[in-house]
């Protein structure tokens, strides 16, 4: 019986010729990679300090500023929320609790901790809670307030009515 090594993760081999040594660049002319180190004769690109940033053309006018701008751009006054469905809310909390940012993160619903909290309408909600968020959309809110909770908005922008 001739014996068959079954192969597995404790005995993983790279095939032959899969791994090559690295070059050793400028280590004499009988390497193949000396003097010039395979970076060529002259150029910006020639030094170890002559690498430019994405996007230089050489002192050309590069091409993202010479294409128009066209668009609005709302980076500086966007407001950024972490958003959670009622639906989410119902299947954490047991009647009668309170739903706020710090429990909503105690309870995994809720990852980013800097970022404000907005509560969305999607999901059925059957139970009694009081809400406490940043934001909240009219339908959530209308689904909280048909189960008899109550809603609070912290301090961020108006409820939607």
């Amino acid at each position: 019986m001739s014996s068959i090594e079954v192969q597995g993760l404790h005995n993983l081999v790279a095939p032959h010729g899969a791994r090559h040594k690295p070059k050793r660049l400028g280590r004499g002319r009988a390497s193949g990679h000396g003097k010039t180190a395979g970076r060529g004769h002259k150029g910006q690109k020639k030094t170890k300090s002559g690498q430019v940033r994405p996007g230089f053309e050489g002192g050309q006018l590069p091409l993202a500023r010479r294409l128009p701008k066209r668009g609005f751009r709302n980076h500086d006054f966007r407001k950024n929320f972490t958003v959670v469905n009622v639906g989410r809310i119902a299947e954490r909390f047991a009647a009668g609790d309170m739903v706020d940012p710090i429990t909503l993160i105690e309870c995994g619903l809720v990852t980013q901790t800097r970022m404000k909290v907005k509560i969305l309408g999607t999901g059925d909600l059957a139970i009694k809670l009081t809400v406490k968020a940043h934001a909240i959309s009219a339908s959530a809110k209308q689904k909280i307030e048909a189960a008899g909770g109550t809603v609070e908005v912290l301090d961020g922008p108006k409820v939607s009515a």
